[in-house]
């Protein structure tokens, strides 16, 4: 095994979260080394064609999990630079006041954060600038008190507008959805072209490489170090258990050992569950960073349904659609209404989306349905549960096991929808409920509070049991919302990672005065 290489810091994963920490210690002055198991998505002409992303699945990860019952399955996971969000549709909402909170939903109660949503705020403001996100505050009642939007909403189309209008005439208040996008007059996008579940050709979204990583690496710092297709391995303590010293890595099949001062964790809340299991060892029998027993516990990754709604007598000509969002049904406790979850529009429905459906109807009419339909993303929180987890087996595979929970709110909320639609002019409405392999809102598994008797973190993503490890994707969530989870992640990752580079930098220059 080759060896010898040592960084100040190692990151492992180049989403969301690694990016945003090493976008945060880039100028600290120490050496970093971000190891992404992929490599980069080409910017080529099947970024856009249909049958090569959805069907043939030409960007996804060739992993197999196993499900709860023992059967395999293939998860919607990427592993590439910049990670899932180069596959997001941009949508970029904050949590609302009350999901930082304990609250009783339909189908059980949820886990309250270490933190309220007022610590959060500043960097929500730093994380919408970051990632350039169009929006218009003050329309939208369930959202906390906000600044401006960094840009103005995106134009809903003539359609989703009288869609709109419809909605208001109902008493709903559909909003401008938040969304990082590069679209205006003089923006990148190009309206009509796939975007979400689909990479950007031309760098118009908000994604992790382009605003985080990108922009960084161009300038070639000299104290940077980015390895693609190196996949880490196991994490090794030292003799005390309290430090990780180094990752092993994979690397164009040969096997590395990389050391360092301090690890972060980011190669998302499976991925980074499965990775501290790998790696236990004397001290850390039941996993690195375990001594909670919650490492790879309490897995959530939304309720989630897409809704196609159409009229048999009108087209819809919308190129880009994901501009509307209702959050009517998201939930108040104060003034006592049920928490239903959170509806938003989501990229267009093409005929080839729909021909690989098991439903007949679908396959016969995808592209009347497709030409006709009007498409939403219906998303409901679920809840923490410690037995729906990663484990691995003898061999390394990921097992998933998750049960479906607080379903009734979710089937409440897509009647909420249908009622709406129907009073909209739209008769047809066609759900379309995602199963195990939609992991794309995946968070939980390495939960974050004060308590290390029922945390993996603290408040500061830093794991109880060790000294210089951080985990800092979705993981540490103790509860999920009923929103896309991407600006919260990268809220808390750039809190975590100033908290860090206070401290490092703090330790080095200790260190050259008593030098």
């Amino acid at each position: 095994m080759a060896g010898g290489q040592r960084f100040d810091v190692v990151i492992i994963g180049s989403g969301l979260g690694g990016s945003a920490a090493l976008h945060v210690l880039a100028d600290s002055g120490l050496s970093i080394l971000v190891l992404e198991r992929g490599g980069y998505v080409r910017q080529e002409r099947e970024n856009w064609e249909i049958g090569e992303v959805v069907l043939r699945r030409r960007y996804n990860a060739a992993d197999t999990w196993i499900d709860g019952e023992g059967k395999p399955f293939n998860p919607r996971a990427y592993y590439n630079v910049g990670g899932a969000t180069k596959f997001y549709g941009g949508s970029a909402l904050r949590f609302r006041e009350d999901d930082f909170k304990a609250r009783q939903l339909a189908g059980g109660s949820t886990v309250a954060w270490p933190f309220g949503y007022g610590e959060l705020a500043p960097w929500y403001d730093r994380a919408e600038a970051l990632l350039e996100v169009h929006g218009l505050a003050g329309e939208d009642p369930s959202e906390p008190t906000r600044p401006a939007f960094p840009f103005p909403p995106l134009e809903h189309e003539d359609r989703i507008a009288e869609l709109a209008e419809a909605f208001h005439a109902q008493g709903l208040h559909p909003v401008h959805l938040p969304i990082a996008v590069d679209q205006g007059p003089r923006g990148r996008c190009i309206k009509g072209s796939p975007c979400d579940g689909f990479p950007c050709k031309v760098r118009a979204k908000g994604d992790a490489e382009n605003r985080l990583l990108r922009p960084l690496l161009l300038k070639k710092p000299a104290n940077i170090e980015l390895w693609t297709e190196a996949r880490a391995q196991r994490l090794v303590t030292d003799a005390s258990g309290r430090r990780v010293i180094a990752v092993l890595v994979e690397r164009h099949g040969e096997s590395l050992r990389v050391e360092g001062g301090h690890f972060i964790l980011s190669a998302g809340a499976v991925n980074s569950a499965a990775l501290l299991l790998a790696s236990s060892g004397p001290g850390h029998e039941g996993g690195l960073a375990n001594s909670s027993g919650l490492v790879g516990r309490n897995f959530m990754c939304h309720n989630n349904t897409v809704v196609l709604a159409l009229s048999p007598l009108r087209t819809n000509p919308t190129k880009f659609q994901k501009t509307l969002a209702i959050h009517d049904f998201y939930g108040d406790a104060s003034a006592g209404k049920a928490a239903l979850g959170a509806i938003q529009m989501r990229g267009k429905i093409r005929p080839e989306m729909l021909r690989g459906k098991q439903s007949p109807l679908l396959r016969l009419f995808a592209s009347a349905i497709a030409e006709r339909s009007i498409d939403f993303w219906v998303m409901s929180e679920d809840l923490a549960d410690p037995e729906n987890r990663v484990t691995l087996d003898g061999e390394g595979r990921i097992h998933l096991s998750l049960k479906p929970t607080n379903r009734p709110s979710h089937e409440a909320l897509l009647k909420r929808l249908q009622k709406a639609l129907h009073r909209a002019g739209l008769p047809i409405v066609i759900f379309d409920r995602r199963g195990i392999d939609a992991i794309q809102h995946q968070c939980g598994t390495l939960r974050f509070g004060n308590d290390p008797a029922r945390s993996v973190l603290d408040q500061w993503c830093k794991a109880h049991d060790l000294d210089n490890l951080y985990a800092i994707d979705a993981g540490f969530m103790p509860s999920s919302a009923a929103v896309n989870p991407s600006l919260t992640l990268l809220a808390q990752a750039l809190r975590a990672a100033e908290r860090l580079k206070g401290e490092l930098t703090t330790e080095s220059a200790a260190f050259h005065l008593v030098r």
